[in-house]
């Protein structure tokens, strides 16, 4: 049985019958039908922590979706799984993968400057100041163009960028 139809939370059958409804007015095909039940039953996977099977959904929905820009945003929940299991490198490429399908995600910049910053951060731990400041350099581009994307956004980026003499 579909995760949409098991959830016992108002929230989320809430969204389930709007979706569904949803579905059912817009033109669409089956397979996109599909592909955002997969989808929706990935985000409820993950926003309840069941990662393993949200990710199950998610490559089960990127099979389906052929759109670039609804794909985009199914690889960005599949990057913040991995940043969430602490696989850094593995979500740093499906952050990269969503951009290049949809060069305005502020949120996969932010969330790949914020790993950046994490590994300046270790760097700078294990005493290597090099390569700290090589991450927090590429932390920076990260964060510029998230906030040229969305002024007024990432405030705490925008105050290191200017405290750290970043911000151009």
């Amino acid at each position: 049985m579909p995760r949409s139809r098991r959830n016992g939370n108002l929230l989320d059958k809430t969204f389930s019958i709007v979706a569904n409804i949803l579905l059912r007015l817009l033109p669409t095909t089956s397979g996109e039908k599909e592909a955002f039940t997969y989808y929706r039953d990935g985000m409820s996977a993950q926003s309840e922590g069941n990662y393993a099977e949200a990710l199950q959904n998610y490559y089960e929905a990127m099979r389906l979706e052929i759109d670039p820009y609804d794909r985009s945003y199914i690889l960005y929940n599949i990057g913040l799984i991995h940043t969430s299991n602490g696989e850094h490198k593995k979500a740093l490429e499906y952050y990269f993968r969503a951009l290049e399908r949809n060069p305005f995600l502020p949120q996969a910049f932010n969330n790949m400057a914020v790993i950046c910053h994490y590994r300046g951060e270790q760097a700078i731990q294990q005493g290597d100041s090099e390569i700290a400041e090589a991450w927090f350099d590429q932390a920076a581009e990260y964060w510029k163009q998230a906030t040229t994307l969305t002024p007024g956004n990432y405030i705490e980026a925008h105050n290191w960028l200017n405290i750290t003499g970043r911000f151009e």
